[in-house]
């Protein structure tokens, strides 16, 4: 089989995955077998194809650890109070004037902390949009400032699997990023702090619900000390402690937390941490359960099956041929442009952020060696074009899972304006930012 004839199985089978609404894992499935041909046919065995998939997969498993973790935490988040307590006092906070602020800043914060924009989207997102609609606010402004709120931290968080990932494929150190990740949203979020604030005063909220209030403080013992997990997360990284050992730690505390506080037994805990949290109160269900470690395991399948591909495609070279075109952008518009441009036609084909992110570094990684580049540009370069894009394309499930979540539309899209604000400042600060020159990690 051919590596052409491949892509177009491949994307066929991804289209009609998302037409029928069926998982992704069964077009990655069939394109796996497409390309596994594809390699067999260019003169390799059955047995060191495999190989190559094998060392592929092999390089999600630090992922895939990290994975797990997140998921036992946002299990044990939701059981313990702690998301409750953000969007209790967050709503709390909130005046007329200042509703889609406080959307974005909320959205942010409680990102940055989970490192989910599913999962945000999927509880305090619902909670806004409800709210906006109570309170006859525009829901495109209300979904556009959730969802730049729900990316700034599934970009740049601490416990963000794209940010993991990230690192994963361009061998770069994690907790690293991250910090370079907050320099290059400095200006982004500055500027979308100032959008939304004139937004939240045009478009002020009439009323607010006080009915979701009344539900969260009666079935859940809300007290200051369900800061404490977020704490952990925001703070321990910043004196370099390995992200792994953070999020255990912020696991046993959230564990505590839920027994002391929501009289949870030992073992219900430990049933939310793996299966997820169900809600005794139906009214709460739809925005609060969700989460644990069931809810990781279909994401670390596509994971380590995306990652295999990459082994495929590097050790075959067989992306040579589109690599030459990419080598040729490069030449005319830099390397960030380009890399830009290539994640956009990636996620538009593939529909996918992990896939695009894995399928854009393979096609990159060499020009940036050939330019002398560093590892840690490649991986900046990535947050900032693969990860952050993918929410951007309407058809994309990075995008599509949030608002069908929220029961909005696509028209929240244009009004996300920090998707669109992290690749176009990075395209003209990223000299400032960063010093390439100063980078120990050349490739």
């Amino acid at each position: 089989m051919s590596i052409a004839l491949a892509f177009v199985i491949f994307t066929a089978s991804m289209v009609t995955c998302l037409i029928a609404g069926k998982t992704m894992l069964i077009a990655l499935v069939i394109g796996f077998f497409c390309f596994f041909s594809a390699a067999c046919k260019r003169g390799c065995s059955a047995r060191e194809v495999g190989k190559m998939a094998g060392e592929g997969a092999k390089e999600s498993l630090v992922v895939v650890e990290i994975l797990v973790l997140i998921g036992m935490l946002t299990g044990l988040w939701r059981s313990s109070g702690v998301i409750t307590f953000f969007v209790y006092y967050g709503i709390k906070i909130i005046t007329p004037h200042l509703f889609i602020l406080i959307t974005f800043l909320l959205c942010a914060l409680l990102s940055y902390a989970l490192g989910t924009s599913f999962g945000v989207a999927g509880t305090v997102g619902v909670i806004f949009i409800v709210l906006a609609k109570s309170g006859d606010v525009s829901l495109a402004i209300t979904g556009g400032a959730i969802l730049s709120g729900v990316y700034f931290g599934d970009r740049g968080s601490p416990v963000s699997s794209s940010g993991v990932l990230t690192a994963a494929v361009t061998h770069t150190n994690f907790e690293n990023n991250v910090r370079e990740m907050m320099k290059s949203a400095a200006i982004p979020m500055a500027i979308c702090v100032a959008a939304y604030g004139a937004l939240s005063y045009t478009h002020p909220i009439k009323t607010v619900d006080t009915a979701v209030m009344d539900l969260l403080s009666t079935d859940f013992h809300l007290s200051w000390l369900l800061l404490l997990p977020a704490v952990i997360v925001l703070v321990l990284p910043l004196f370099k402690v390995k992200i792994k050992i953070t999020i255990f730690i912020t696991i046993i505390v959230s564990f505590i937390l839920g027994i002391a506080f929501q009289g949870d037994s030992v073992l219900r805990s430990f049933k939310y941490m793996i299966f997820g949290y169900t809600c005794p109160d139906p009214a709460l269900g739809s925005i609060l359960n969700g989460g644990g470690l069931k809810s990781m395991v279909l994401v670390c399948a596509i994971l380590a099956l995306s990652c295999s591909y990459s082994g495929i495609f590097r050790t075959t070279r067989m992306l040579n041929g589109m690599q030459h075109h990419v080598l040729h952008l490069m030449k005319k518009v830099g390397r960030f442009p380009a890399t830009l441009i290539t994640s956009i036609v990636l996620v538009a084909l593939f529909c996918n952020q992990t896939i695009a992110t894995v399928m854009t570094t393979n096609m990159v990684e060499r020009m940036y060696i050939q330019g002398h580049g560093t590892r840690t540009e490649l991986a900046m370069d990535i947050e900032n074009s693969a990860i952050i894009v993918a929410a951007i394309v309407p058809w994309s499930l990075a995008v599509a899972v949030c608002y069908n979540i929220m029961g909005v539309g696509m028209y929240i899209i244009p009004w996300a304006f920090f998707l669109f604000l992290v690749p176009i400042c990075w395209l003209f600060t990223k000299r400032f930012l960063f010093k390439p020159e100063k980078a120990k990690n050349k490739i």
